[in-house]
């Protein structure tokens, strides 16, 4: 009986036609109904096709929230190149309160000011780079997502030895400062530390010797990422005044990034430039040299990468088979329709 009732079963479920057709005997195929079949045919892949995409591709979601944390440490990471030897330069930094004064782990490598050819073609690739990330913000969405895989992004060394003199001081290393506002410069003699504040020696530096052109090859805040472009990787200023003051104003931001290659804490920044001679007769007061005023913001931003779940890709792959279905069946319909017309007409 159980046998019996099975064959019964499957042969309902074989005769069951959700969408009944006229006999065979009245339908013919024609170029019409062919066509719309194809065109059907052809949308739905064309849909199930970009639908796969969607499903592969991923988004960057970004939420807000305050920074609680105010008692950890801030990583600077400096890689800065001035027109001057390095026993006329110093490098320091300086916090809002004037209670830290650090060099520590920063560097000092005589080298030479001019590029090569080919890092010359780097740094111009890198602020095309700068100049498209201003105007095409998702562009920055494809960098966090494409980390770790990118070309590097410091600046390469030079392919031979040159006989050029050494005219130029990369100052480069990281700090660790707190997280409050501060000043980073690199301005003419040797720091000094002392209870009172903090000076540099510029009495033996003869004034015709000042010249701050410089080339900020990397600066950033927090992890080292490899792959992440900031905003003043690649500048270049050159002057020809001995007295011309940079000053850079830096908006720090905390970031923490998720990706799925990737998970770390890292800053962004948004820069202000502004550059001035110093004339003390003009009333334009101040001291030559290269400064980056930063302060962080109370906000944190984090960054992560969202995927569209399985069973949404799964509901919308179903909902496109459907329709797939049902313009199959009204495609078909028509054709019946059609023949079963012609069929009447020659009775």
């Amino acid at each position: 009986m159980r046998r019996l009732s099975r064959r019964k079963a499957l042969t309902l479920v074989r005769e069951l036609d959700a969408f009944p057709k006229v006999s065979e005997s009245y339908v013919e195929t024609s170029a019409s109904g062919g066509t719309v079949s194809l065109i059907a045919f052809g949308a739905m892949a064309l849909l199930a096709f970009f639908e796969f995409f969607v499903y592969r591709d991923s988004w960057m979601k970004y939420e807000y929230e305050v920074d609680k944390d105010y008692s950890s440490k801030l990583r600077i990471n400096i890689d800065i190149t001035a027109a001057m030897k390095c026993q006329h330069v110093g490098a320091d930094i300086l916090d809002l309160a004037e209670t830290m004064i650090t060099s520590n782990g920063l560097q000092y490598e005589p080298v030479i000011f001019d590029l090569t050819p080919q890092q010359r073609r780097w740094q111009r690739t890198l602020l095309l780079i700068q100049n498209r990330l201003r105007e095409e913000h998702a562009l920055q969405e494809v960098l966090y997502k494409s980390l770790l895989k990118g070309g590097p992004t410091a600046l390469p060394p030079r392919e031979y030895a040159s006989i050029e003199p050494l005219n130029a001081c990369r100052v480069h290393g990281h700090v660790y400062v707190n997280k409050v506002a501060g000043n980073l410069h690199v301005t003419v003699g040797k720091p000094i530390h002392h209870p009172q504040g903090h000076a540099h020696i510029a009495a033996f530096v003869s004034h015709d010797t000042y010249n701050f052109s410089h080339r900020i090859d990397h600066l950033s805040f927090g992890e080292e990422i490899p792959g992440i472009i900031n905003p003043l990787d690649g500048t270049e200023k050159i002057t020809y005044n001995h007295n011309q003051m940079f000053q850079y104003f830096l908006t720090v931001v905390p970031t923490r990034l998720n990706t799925y290659k990737i998970s770390a804490d890292t800053h962004q920044f948004s820069v202000t430039e502004r550059e001035r001679v110093i004339n003390h007769a003009a009333g334009s007061h101040g001291v030559s040299g290269i400064f980056i005023k930063y302060d962080t913001s109370s906000l944190m931003v984090t960054v992560s990468e969202q995927h569209m779940p399985l069973w949404q890709f799964l509901a919308c792959f179903m909902g496109l088979l459907a329709s797939f279905l049902t313009l199959f069946a009204v495609a078909s319909n028509l054709e019946s329709t059609e023949e079963r017309r012609c069929s009447y007409t020659t009775r």
